[in-house]
């Protein structure tokens, strides 16, 4: 039986179907208490490889124990979303959950016109984030800058546009104000800025007020489990071995 002290951590992947309303460190606290419910230490090691907003639902991958080392490896993937783009508003965070401001817009956009702006920005494209995110700025979130900013606390700002891969923007469908599209990309595109941009060049609004996403690399929708739906406790045989997923080189320094 294993004490404290010798306990094994355990080590591998979940695929998490994550649900809205709750941040991506909840599931990887989810996940930890579980596993120290099935015996792992209590310090075991919970990461995720690639952050979904609270307002998005889907797929995330968990890194359990010593796979937690994979991360950057398994967030550098492909990934597809479905989005919901609300094409008559803007906001402050570029989504639903932000400060909305509606656009007057007299003649909504054919169709066919919001098919080829979504065609713009597709391939190596140069990208601005959302204020409101999770990338440092002089050693804090830009997200608590934001937030400072609309308090008076501070000046208002915009992150610097940065180059980003989108592979491909699917029109899935279109009956005004809302736009709904599958979009594959690489790592570090933002889906609500792509909401924004696209409402900017058709000059409307544009916000995303869906996202849900769909696949990490080779991990889908369909492999993903609620987290309700998990056992009270989990352990190592609940865990995917990682190797096959990481290609070439050592799994795990």
């Amino acid at each position: 039986m294993n004490t404290p002290e010798n306990k094994v951590a355990p080590f591998g992947l979940m695929i998490i179907d994550k649900p809205e309303r709750i941040t991506s460190m909840h599931v990887c606290r989810i996940i930890r208490g579980k596993l120290v419910g099935g015996g792992a230490p209590k310090r075991v090691k919970v990461g995720h490889a690639g952050t979904l907003d609270p307002l998005a639902t889907g797929v995330m991958v968990i890194l359990v124990g010593r796979a937690t080392k994979l991360c950057d490896r398994l967030m550098a993937g492909e990934k597809r979303y479905v989005a919901e783009i609300d094409l008559s508003s803007f906001s402050s965070t570029d989504d639903r959950e932000g400060i909305i401001s509606p656009v007057n817009v007299a003649t909504p956009p054919t169709l066919a016109q919001v098919t080829e702006a979504c065609t713009k920005f597709v391939g190596v494209i140069q990208q601005r984030p959302p204020s409101h995110s999770a990338i440092w700025v002089d050693g804090k979130r830009s997200y608590k800058l934001a937030r400072a900013a609309e308090m008076g606390k501070r000046p208002t700002f915009e992150l610097p546009s940065r180059p980003v891969d989108v592979k491909a923007i699917e029109v899935l469908g279109y009956e005004w104000p809302k736009l709904r599209v599958d979009v594959r990309c690489g790592k570090g595109t933002y889906i609500r800025s792509l909401a924004r941009d696209i409402g900017l060049l058709l000059g409307v609004g544009g916000m995303l007020s869906e996202l849900r996403r769909t696949a990490v690399g080779p991990f889908v929708i369909g492999e993903a489990v609620l987290p309700a739906d998990l056992p009270p406790q989990l352990g190592q045989d609940d865990l995917m071995d990682p190797a096959p997923f990481v290609g070439d080189g050592p799994a795990v320094i």
